[in-house]
């Protein structure tokens, strides 16, 4: 059972459950893979606060993941372990390949120790782990690690449990249903990785307890209807009062539908479904 629920021995313990990350089967990390990882607070280049409740926090240790694979095309790689990471929800896979160099990827569901996996330009076995160009993967299969530019590396479902389903290929581009619901184009020359996210139950867990969300690095909130009318937009006010105007954040960009696309890219002309209608704000 990978979600186990204890019994109730105190108030947090009451509400909460454990991931028993029942797909892991190598405890400690690669050396040779792991990186200082500097903690920010939520706070730039110039001291300046811009992400607000981060801070604190259990000490990490940054695994390099190959989300290109591009170098490895031809090489079998054999896994050696299925590894915890706390930088993301999913598990990692821990490939050797015959040259002998050692890379992480994203654990697939059903990848285990002594698994084979392959990348190539070419039309192989769709095995799960295996890395193809999308125009030669079959249609109607599931696949994660997506690529959105061409040998920039894996962007699309990379956490826990989520994949996409290839749904058809014409001319240079082929169709992606999302687990949002959008469907999107994206160009056939793009990389992806067969198969499904693992570590499914990540979304199962339930933290119950303030004290977890401290030792994964997340502070307190204060509401901004809490605050004065100087340090938020909502704040202020004779009793509890809003201003009657749309939930913002700090800064004032709209919390619930505000645009947050970086118009300088035109990735948008590539949607064929939004996950959200424009018109109702409802989901598709």
């Amino acid at each position: 059972m990978p979600i186990r629920i204890y019994r109730p021995t105190s108030a947090g313990r009451r509400n909460a459950s454990v991931n028993l990350h029942a797909e892991v089967t190598k405890n400690r990390p690669e050396k040779s893979l792991i990186a200082p990882l500097v903690k920010t607070g939520g706070r730039n280049h110039h001291g300046k606060i811009t992400v607000r409740g981060r801070g604190g926090g259990h000490k990490r240790m940054y695994r390099k993941i190959d989300f290109k694979r591009a170098d490895r095309v031809g090489i079998k790689g054999t896994v050696i372990g299925i590894e915890y990471d706390p930088n993301r929800s999913a598990h990692l896979a821990l490939i050797q390949y015959e040259d002998g160099v050692k890379r992480y990827i994203i654990a697939p569901k059903g990848l285990t120790d002594g698994d084979t996996v392959l990348t190539a330009d070419e039309t192989i076995d769709a095995n799960v782990g295996n890395c193809m160009r999308i125009k030669d993967i079959p249609t109607g299969l599931d696949v994660h690690c997506i690529e959105m530019t061409p040998g920039k590396g894996a962007q699309i479902c990379r956490s826990a449990g989520t994949y996409a389903r290839l749904s058809n290929k014409e001319g240079r581009y082929a169709t992606l249903v999302l687990p949002s619901g959008e469907i999107r184009r994206v160009l056939s020359e793009c990389r992806a990785t067969i198969g499904q996210v693992g570590n499914l139950d990540h979304s199962q867990r339930t933290l119950g307890k303030a004290g977890l969300s401290r030792h994964l690095g997340r502070r307190p909130k204060t509401r901004g209807v809490a605050m004065d009318h100087d340090t938020h937009p909502l704040g202020g006010g004779e009793g509890r009062s809003k201003g009657n105007r749309a939930p913002v954040s700090k800064s004032g960009v709209f919390s619930k539908g505000g645009g947050t696309r970086n118009r300088k890219q035109h990735s948008s002309k590539l949607i064929i479904r939004r996950r959200r209608s424009k018109r109702f704000g409802q989901l598709k």
